[in-house]
């Protein structure tokens, strides 16, 4: 069997082993769901043509990336790969979602073939973008595959996808959607209705409709994409359940009965020896799997916190006169990493000038990806990049990064990406903002991710070295920084401490004083207020600047809180989350019961100027002076 180009026709060959192959594929997932007792069969045997078809015609020689935006259909995608020997067939019938091995639910990127873990709907479809966009800036002509449920549409994220792609002319991508006219508990008339042609339409796309069980029509569609300047969708009318005819009679119903059902196995059984393979299509099966090439791979597992080759350059040095603030440092290391590598990208969502990302606009604009008001979007763009190879820094207000992306940023944290959030404006420090845009919980919000690590800079030093820091090394990060100007935190003898010779270190708070009066632990804008504080107290206090929150140094505090018994936390913050709560962990885990204040932010404040809202917050100087004498 020959593999046949795009624009060429499918031969009779073609056809003969493709229907073979996905009549085996369904066989596999009847198997799979039914053994489980759970999963998602109707969308997987709606959309299995179309995988089977890409799958075997084109990645299995061309290894372009395949995206399930819709990953219940895990059964589909699972039994293709199988056939294919990427994977155990036996095994993933065996074990498909049970705890004892990868083959869960929804797709998991750990299995080899598979590009990302999908869930969310709506994550994928900025993933998809995000490959094919990686492939632009590479000045690479593979195509990208995205396949999407005609419920998931309904997404907001999905429409914001859909306008960033016809901005950057991303011809090089192709859509299907696998278009069975059900979700969940109805039929989309009934939930939702949508004009999926016209809105694409809308979008500037290249629409094709398309039957999806026709592989032929699907083949010839594939090839008109791939002569389009523009993104592609095609619209796959399809049946939930087709092949097994008591699933597929309710799918021509518009019935959303097996969605999410899985057969009991009196059921199984029967539509299982419908759909056994005859003695012809298997030869037809063995023979054509035998001609396929075997290119299907993913990159290996990555190794966090390892170095990824990136030229950091110098660190700038801010002198002890300096009066700037951290997203300024953040855009001038951001601009210098960028020059020095084509790999690295900057992205926000139309707030360049606030974020400080304006710098490489400027002057690197091949390196600057503006996603327009689509917080969204962007994060899961930058987490679909960074598993192309590109270091992106995506950048907009705190509030947004971690309440209106967090979703976002969790299936960019469970798919262990190398994603590099800066968030600016974070705090009381955004001032007249107001309430709406204080980002006072967005620690806590981010906290509970297990392969995210959350900093913040005590100054425009720090911060240099925090960014070309996370630049190098692998691994997803959340970087938060206030709006307003802050002075360079110094040594004793008036020198910058976080000179020229320091290093950060995740995990690592600074001991900015030593004492054994009094401990004082703040972060951010916080850490000059404390080190003042401790003046106006004569010294002998010590000060200890947190800039790491995940991971943390429980060690640090701890042993200070043994020698001075007596420790006041600060930070612009909630007051029961971020810092406080990781303070009071340490007390907690060292048996000691030192006298204790927690001082941050306990109700939503109004407009003002940030020193004006700390001060009504009792987060001032004189408020940390009064905490440590009300201990005496």
């Amino acid at each position: 069997m020959q593999l046949p180009q795009l624009g060429q026709p499918l031969s009779d060959e073609n056809i003969a082993f493709l229907k073979a192959f996905s009549k085996s594929c369904r066989h596999s997932i009847i198997q799979m769901v039914t053994n489980a007792q759970s999963g998602h069969p109707g969308g997987s045997l709606s959309s299995l043509d179309f995988l089977s078809l890409i799958y075997t015609m084109r990645v299995s020689e061309s290894n372009e990336p395949v995206v399930v935006s819709i990953g219940h259909i895990s059964p589909a995608v699972y039994s293709v790969l199988a056939e294919l020997g990427v994977i155990p067939k036996d095994r993933v019938i065996e074990t498909f979602r049970k705890p004892v091995d990868l083959y869960e639910g929804h797709v998991n990127r750990k299995i080899q073939g598979i590009h990302y873990g999908t869930g969310p709907l709506g994550v994928g479809a900025s993933v998809g973008a995000a490959f094919a966009l990686g492939n632009h800036l590479d000045q690479n002509d593979e195509l990208s595959f995205l396949v999407m449920g005609d419920g998931e549409q309904q997404e907001g994220q999905v429409w914001e996808m859909m306008n960033f792609a016809n901005k950057f002319e991303l011809g090089n991508l192709v859509i299907f959607i696998d278009y069975n006219k059900v979700q969940l508990t109805d039929s989309l008339a009934e939930i939702m209705p949508i004009d999926l042609h016209k809105a694409y339409e809308a979008a500037n796309w290249n629409v094709i409709d398309v039957d999806g069980h026709d592989f032929a029509a699907m083949w010839d569609a594939i090839g008109q994409a791939a002569e389009s300047n523009k993104p592609t969708v095609l619209i796959g009318n399809t049946v939930m359940g087709q092949g097994v005819e008591f699933m597929a009679e309710t799918g021509r119903n518009h019935q959303s009965s097996w969605h999410g059902k899985a057969p009991k196995p009196e059921q199984a059984e029967p539509a299982l020896e419908d759909i056994a393979m005859t003695d012809e299509e298997l030869e037809i099966l063995k023979s054509g799997l035998a001609a396929l090439p075997k290119n299907i791979k993913t990159p290996e597992e990555p190794e966090f916190e390892v170095e990824c080759g990136i030229d950091v350059g110098e660190p700038t040095l801010y002198d002890a006169n300096t009066f700037t603030d951290c997203r300024s440092a953040y855009g001038n290391a951001l601009l210098d990493l960028a020059k020095r590598n084509k790999k690295v990208l900057a992205m926000t969502a139309d707030v360049a000038g606030s974020v400080k990302t304006n710098g490489v606009k400027a002057e690197r604009p091949d390196q600057h990806i503006e996603c327009g008001i689509a917080e969204q979007h962007m994060v899961s763009l930058a987490g679909g990049l960074s598993l192309r190879d590109f270091v992106p820094f995506c950048s907009t207000f705190g509030a947004f990064m971690t309440s209106r992306a967090k979703d976002q940023a969790r299936v960019n944290d469970i798919n262990e990406c190398n994603t590099k959030m800066v968030a600016t404006h974070c705090g009381l420090s955004v001032g007249e903002d107001g309430p709406t845009h204080q980002a006072i919980d967005d620690i806590s919000s981010f906290l509970g991710f297990m392969h995210t690590n959350i900093y913040e800079p005590a100054d425009p030093n720090q911060c240099d070295r925090i960014i070309r820091y996370v630049a190098n090394h692998y691994g997803n990060v959340y970087v938060r920084m206030g709006r307003s100007k802050l002075p360079i935190i110094t040594k004793e003898d008036g020198s910058p401490f976080y000179d020229a010779n320091y290093k950060f270190k995740p995990g690592k708070a600074d001991i900015l004083r030593e004492g054994s009066r009094a401990t004082i632990v703040a972060a951010g804008p916080m850490v000059e207020r404390a080190l003042k504080a401790a003046e106006e107290l004569g010294g002998d206090i010590e000060v200890i600047a947190v800039s790491s929150f995940h991971p943390f140094d429980h060690g640090t505090v701890m042993d200070s809180i043994r020698k001075t018994g007596k420790i006041v936390s600060v930070h612009d913050h909630h007051v029961a989350t971020g810092l406080s709560m990781l303070v009071n962990k340490t007390i907690a885990d060292s048996g000691l019961s030192p006298k204790h204040t927690s001082l941050g932010v306990d109700h939503y404040q109004l407009s003002g100027t940030s020193d004006e809202l700390y001060e009504l917050a009792g987060l001032g100087v004189g408020h940390i002076v009064k905490a440590i004498e009300s201990m005496n």
